[in-house]
C-alpha cells in the first residue's frame, strides 16, 4: 500500500514561500535556508526534508527533482521549464536517510541499495502522484522524482499552442473512426499533455457514445468519460497482456501510453486496423526517424501505409521574458535564416534566466494521402522521408522554431538547444 501525503499538510509545514507574486528565486532561497535548518542528527531530518521538497516542487510547478549522492551529501536539483537548476548540497541525514524515506513513501525495498527501483507517491489535488526511481551509484543511491497530474491545466487542443493548421490536423485525425495517431518526441516535449487533450476532446465530442479506453504506464491523468487502465508487472499485467485483453473490451479509441518495443508496435498496428481509432506515443526526434525507425523494427510497411494516418513531432521552447533585448549581431543567430532577433537578458521576474514559461514547436505528417504514403513508405532513409514530406507541404520542426524566432517568442540560442543543428537539414 503506497503511502499518501496530503498537499494540505505540506503547505502548513512548507517555509518556502507560496504567494504567486513570489519569484522562483525567491522561494528557492526560502526552501534552502529552511532545509539548512533542520538538524541532519534529527530523527525527523528525512521526514521534514522530503516534505520540503514536495511542497516546494508542488509551488513551482517543476516536473522532475534530482538527488545525486556525492562525497560530500545529497545534490538536489530540480527542473524548470524544462532546464535543470541547482539548489543546493545538503546532508543525506545522520539517523533517517532522505533516500530512504522516500523509498518508504513510494513502497520501496528499504533494505535494497544495491539495485534499481520504481515506485509511486499518491499526492492527492493538483499533482497526482509522484513517481520515484532510486538508482545505485559511486557514493549511494540516487533519486529521481517525476510529478504527473499538472497536465489538466492544458485541457484543449485549442490550448495547447500548436499553429492551425497542426490543430485542425489533430482534430480531423480524431474524427477518424480507425488508424493511428502517433504523438513523438524526447521525454518531458509533452506528448502526454497532448494526448490527453485529444482523450479529453474524444470524450467531449462524443458524449458518451464512444468507447474510450486506454493502457497506461503510469496513468498520468485522470480524464472523466475515459476507461483507464495501468501496467502492473509484478502481476502479470504488462503493457502487451493488456493490450490484447483490452481489444476484447469492445473499445472504439485505444490509447497506449508509449510503444517501446517491435511487439507492442504491431499490437498496435493491427489493433488499428480492426476498426478502432489508437492513439500512442513513441520517442523519435522527428515524424521522419518516427517512420523509419517502424520500419527498422520490422514493422511491414503494408501495415503502417494502411494503419498509420498521421504522426505528430513536438518540442517545448523557453519563451523569452519582457527583458529580452533585440539584437541584429548575425553572432547571435545561431545560423537561423533571421534579420534579428530577440536574446535573453535576465531579471528577477525569470531568475535571471532570460526566459519564462514555454511555447510548443510541432510538425504534422498526414499518411492519408495514399500516394504520398507509398512515397514515404518505399524508403527507409529519414532524410529523405523529411524531403518528400516537406516538399509535399509539411512544415517542419525547425520552420515553426525559426518562425517563433521571428516572431520574437523564443531565442536563436534556444532553438539551437532544443533541436541542435542536424535537424535543420
Amino acid at each position: 500500500m503506497i503511502e499518501t501525503v496530503n498537499p494540505p499538510d505540506l503547505r502548513n509545514k512548507v517555509e518556502a514561500a507560496s504567494n504567486d507574486n513570489h519569484t522562483l528565486q525567491t522561494q528557492r532561497q526560502q526552501l534552502t535556508e529552511a532545509l539548512k535548518r533542520f538538524s541532519p542528527q534529527s530523527a525527523a531530518y528525512a521526514t521534514q526534508f522530503v516534505e520540503q521538497i514536495l511542497a516546494f516542487a508542488e509551488q513551482i510547478g517543476t516536473s522532475d527533482v534530482h538527488l545525486q549522492p556525492t562525497i560530500n551529501g545529497l545534490d538536489v536539483r530540480f527542473r524548470h521549464d524544462g532546464v535543470l537548476q541547482h539548489l543546493g548540497e545538503f546532508p543525506t541525514g545522520a539517523i533517517s536517510s532522505v533516500i530512504s524515506r522516500l523509498k518508504v513513501l513510494s513502497n520501496l525495498l528499504t533494505y535494497r541499495s544495491d539495485i534499481p527501483q520504481e515506485g509511486r507517491i499518491a499526492l492527492p489535488g493538483e499533482v497526482a502522484e509522484v513517481r520515484v526511481s532510486t538508482y545505485p551509484t559511486l557514493y549511494g543511491e540516487r533519486g529521481v522524482l517525476r510529478f504527473f497530474g499538472r497536465g489538466d491545466r492544458l485541457k484543449r487542443l485549442s490550448d495547447l499552442g500548436h499553429t492551425d493548421v497542426v490543430t485542425q490536423a489533430l482534430y480531423d485525425t480524431l474524427a477518424e473512426t480507425s488508424g493511428a495517431m502517433i504523438v513523438t518526441g524526447p521525454a518531458g516535449s509533452g506528448k502526454s499533455t497532448t494526448l490527453y487533450a485529444c482523450l479529453r476532446e474524444l470524450a467531449r465530442t462524443s458524449g458518451g457514445n464512444r468507447s474510450l479506453m486506454t493502457i497506461e504506464d503510469p496513468i498520468e491523468v485522470p480524464i472523466p468519460g475515459v476507461s483507464q487502465s495501468q501496467v502492473n508487472v509484478p502481476a502479470g499485467f504488462d503493457l502487451h497482456t493488456g493490450l490484447r485483453s483490452l481489444l476484447r473490451q469492445d473499445p472504439e479509441v485505444i490509447m497506449i501510453g508509449e510503444i517501446r518495443d517491435p511487439l507492442t508496435a504491431e499490437i498496435a498496428i493491427q489493433a488499428c486496423l480492426t476498426g478502432q481509432l489508437m492513439l500512442t506515443t513513441f520517442h523519435a526526434d522527428s515524424t521522419a526517424t518516427a517512420v523509419s525507425r517502424l520500419l527498422d523494427m520490422g514493422i511491414e510497411p503494408y501495415l503502417l501505409r494502411s494503419g498509420v494516418i498521421g504522426i505528430l513531432s513536438q518540442r517545448l521552447l523557453r519563451r523569452l521574458c519582457n527583458c529580452a533585448e533585440i539584437s541584429t549581431n548575425a553572432m547571435n543567430f545561431c545560423g537561423l535564416p533571421v534579420e534579428s532577433c530577440r536574446v535573453p537578458r535576465g531579471c528577477d521576474k525569470c531568475n535571471t534566466t532570460g526566459y519564462s514559461g514555454r511555447v510548443v514547436a510541432s510538425e504534422f505528417l498526414s499518411l492519408k494521402d495514399s500516394a504520398l504514403a507509398d512515397q514515404i513508405l518505399d524508403t527507409k532513409d529519414s532524410r529523405a522521408i523529411y524531403r518528400i514530406a516537406t516538399e509535399s507541404g509539411m512544415e517542419s520542426l525547425w520552420g515553426r522554431a525559426t518562425q517563433l524566432v521571428r516572431d520574437g517568442v523564443t531565442s536563436p540560442i534556444e532553438v539551437r538547444r532544443v533541436l541542435g543543428m542536424s535537424m535543420r537539414t
